[in-house]
């Protein structure tokens, strides 16, 4: 295998075609398969979990679980109570973006300005 240093501009052009079709292949299929199909209600009320438990998934693990795979029970302090907001704008108002922005925000100034 390569190291990244080694590779051309054509090598480099290459993977982000690949990564792109990588990419768009699991978003085109499902829309082209439902596009001509009724979606049934009780798939709709399933799916309008995803997005909650993938996002709740990857907070728990940056803020309570270190690089070691070990739980963190101290020095974080700061990011469980960014979490906590988080959530509760998560909950309120059902938007992602303005989720990860509070959420970034939070983070930047209890744990970067504060040091908490």
């Amino acid at each position: 295998m390569q190291s990244v240093s080694s590779m051309t501009s054509m090598d480099h052009f290459l993977l982000i075609i690949f990564c792109a079709i990588v990419a768009f292949i699991p978003r085109f299929f499902p829309l082209l398969f439902f596009t001509k199909r009724a979606i049934p209600e009780w798939f709709n009320e399933w799916m309008r979990f995803v997005p909650v438990s993938l996002f709740t998934a990857l907070v728990v693990k940056s803020v309570f679980i270190d690089s070691r795979y070990h739980i963190m029970t101290t020095g974080n302090l700061g990011m469980i109570i960014s979490a906590i907001l988080v959530g509760f704008v998560a909950y309120r108002t059902r938007s992602m973006t303005l989720s990860v922005v509070i959420g970034l925000v939070s983070v930047m100034i209890l744990v970067l300005v504060f040091h908490i």
